[in-house]
């Protein structure tokens, strides 16, 4: 049995990850689907001060509280910020880490600088208090404005984030349009620490290819017959 927690991309709530959470709970496995702070159903917490830090806290309180030990960490697109920084603060807590067509950040890298000009003036357009940025018109109808802060912060990282049994990405291959992922997935498709897959499908790949996700989830779960280091 694996615990997965699932951290959302911007706008987005715990339920975008709802069926793949029930699929996960069938095999077995303990799932965490996170909403994180001022989005979402805890957009009532929302102000100026929200940023990546505090979402990065978000998941680590989760560790914590639930005595996790062997996460599986999953972040969907700017999601992924927050997984790097739950993983390099809290390493003794997690197993793998699985990036769902999601910004890979280094020391020092903001979700800003990842992103092409297209998601810069997306991420401009904010509301009318200045602390966050609108959703786009296509989300779900229960998407909420996310905190800019969150996405102009640079990450804080102490390790070079190699110490773990795992590392999947998944890069969605059917974009409408140029995806701002490419250059992340080409130049992870080259390095052999990471195992990468491309799937036909959107940026939405919990919609999109659940079938095909949930399989690489599970295999990301099983354990290696390699010692960890």
């Amino acid at each position: 049995m694996a615990t997965f927690v699932l951290v959302p991309g911007m706008c987005h709530g715990g339920w975008s990850f709802a069926e793949l959470t029930e699929q996960l709970r069938g095999h077995g496995h303990r799932v965490h689907p996170l909403t994180l702070t001022g989005v979402g159903e805890r957009s009532h917490l929302l102000h100026g001060g929200v940023n990546l830090d505090t979402h990065i806290e978000d998941v680590t309180a989760l560790l914590a509280a639930e005595k996790i030990h062997d996460a599986v960490l999953v972040g969907h697109s700017y999601g992924g910020m927050v997984i790097t920084g739950a993983a390099d603060r809290r390493p003794e807590r997690v197993d793998c880490l699985v990036y769902l067509d999601a910004v890979v950040p280094a020391h020092g890298d903001s979700c800003w600088a990842l992103v092409s000009d297209q998601e810069r003036s997306w991420y401009l357009d904010v509301v009318d208090n200045g602390y966050a940025t609108r959703p786009l018109p296509f989300f779900d109808p229960r998407a909420t404005p996310h905190p800019l802060a969150s996405l102009l912060q640079p990450l804080r990282l102490s390790g070079d984030g190699t110490g773990f049994r795992r590392r999947d990405y998944v890069y969605a291959a059917a974009w409408d349009g140029q995806s701002p992922f490419t250059p992340i997935y080409e130049r992870l498709r080259a390095d052999p620490a990471w195992t990468t897959h491309a799937l036909d499908s959107g940026h939405n790949l919990m919609r999109d290819a659940p079938a095909e996700l949930l399989k690489i989830l599970l295999d990301a779960a099983q354990p290696s017959t390699v010692d960890r280091p």
